[in-house]
């Protein structure tokens, strides 16, 4: 695609702001809440990260796309993001895994995109004013007053149970490890064998990534995935060693299937919970959750371990947070975010159950936290 095929493209935001740029991938328009990504590479699985369900995501790094997609990088079934907007699409891709364009994948998901927006100018904005719903609109504006009245509009992020829209249907088993990967072979599979599958796991799918469920059947389990409102009466009736709790888009406070379902699991099984997940167990040992101003959406989040003192630098991807000032006493803080002091672990004190904020799968971000997975493990064992 040449500039020339560029068609014009325009963000509107919520509050009557509006930015202008060109059209990539699919020519339609789209709404959704605008949120900024930091991570410089990743794309393809932040595209295809679940828990973006109903928003736009802007990325901060200048260029986007020179190293193509491929099948390999995926993080669910397809693009579940409503929009993607960039500073500069790449004009070529450029690595020996790459099977198509980024412009090419928008545009067979149906994911419109836009490029050319003063992305520093767009996100400095979202700090000063938080995310906030907006259009994607393609072509000229020729009804500016009806845009803006649709953009007014939309609906807010709080309120909306989104982990039920991403969520499986119904219950399948997880059998792939983690890819290795090479410039011989290019792409091959490492499967735990059954012998090696020690710990027999039911995870949630809230919008699970699929590299939860590969760092899992590494760590030696087996793993069976359920929908998000799965009674926790049949997950005892299977007898697991443990129940994972998955990542997801939306509000937590909604998701009140999945937080009763929690608390009749708490005690009974080793619990562990990334993200929604560890929301959903804040709230269903007795917390409480609050949006962020604007999240946090990107690869280098700084996090203290307050045990260890430790701090990892963490992939991130959330706009609701658990409030520090509202738990129980026998619920301990774990981990905090060193940016903004909020809450990024939780661990109850007596019974087998802790979960983080954060993503130590990674994928996109980097491998500082991989050792939660083991002490999953050491919690089941």
């Amino acid at each position: 695609m040449t500039k020339a095929d560029l068609t014009e493209a325009h963000l509107i935001l919520q509050d009557g702001t509006i930015f202008s740029g060109s059209s990539f991938g699919y020519q339609g328009g789209s709404s959704g809440e605008v949120v900024f990504n930091t991570s410089m590479t990743g794309y393809q699985e932040i595209l295809t990260d679940p828990s973006y369900q109903g928003q736009i995501v802007v990325m901060t790094y200048s260029q986007i796309g020179n190293y193509g997609v491929n099948p390999a990088d995926v993080e669910s079934k397809k693009i579940y993001l409503s929009g993607f907007v960039v500073r500069e699409l790449s004009p070529l891709e450029s690595n020996f895994r790459s099977r198509g364009s980024l412009s090419a994948y928008l545009k067979k998901n149906k994911v419109p995109g836009v490029e050319g927006i003063d992305t520093r100018a767009l996100v400095r904005h979202i700090r000063e004013k938080g995310a906030m719903p907006a259009l994607i609109v393609t072509g000229k504006i020729r009804n500016q007053k009806k845009y803006l009245h649709q953009a007014m509009n939309l609906p807010s992020m709080d309120g909306q149970d989104l982990a039920k829209v991403v969520s499986c249907k119904k219950p399948y088993v997880w059998e792939r490890g983690s890819w290795i990967v090479n410039r011989e072979s290019e792409k091959k599979k490492k499967r735990s064998t059954i012998n090696d599958q020690r710990f027999k796991i039911i995870a949630y799918d809230f919008g699970i990534k699929q590299n939860i469920l590969r760092m899992l059947v590494d760590s030696g389990c087996r793993v069976k995935v359920v929908p998000g409102n799965y009674p926790a009466e049949k997950v005892l009736q299977e007898n697991p060693d443990g129940v994972f709790l998955s990542n997801g888009p939306g509000d937590p406070a909604v998701c009140t299937d999945a937080i009763d379902n929690v608390r009749k699991l708490l005690g009974k099984k080793p619990l562990f919970g990334i993200c929604l997940g560890h929301q959903i167990m804040g709230l269903a040992l007795g917390g409480k959750t609050f949006k962020l101003k604007f999240g946090h959406h990107g690869g280098n989040q700084p996090v203290m371990d307050l045990r260890t003192r430790k701090v990892e630098i963490t992939a991130q991807n959330h706009g609701f947070a658990i409030d520090s000032q509202n738990l129980p006493a026998d619920v301990e803080i774990t981990h905090i975010n060193l940016n903004d002091q909020t809450v990024e672990g939780l661990q109850h004190k007596t019974l087998p159950a802790f979960s983080v904020q954060y993503h130590p799968e990674a994928s996109p971000g980097p491998h500082d936290s991989h050792y939660l997975f083991k002490r999953f493990i050491e919690m089941m064992r």
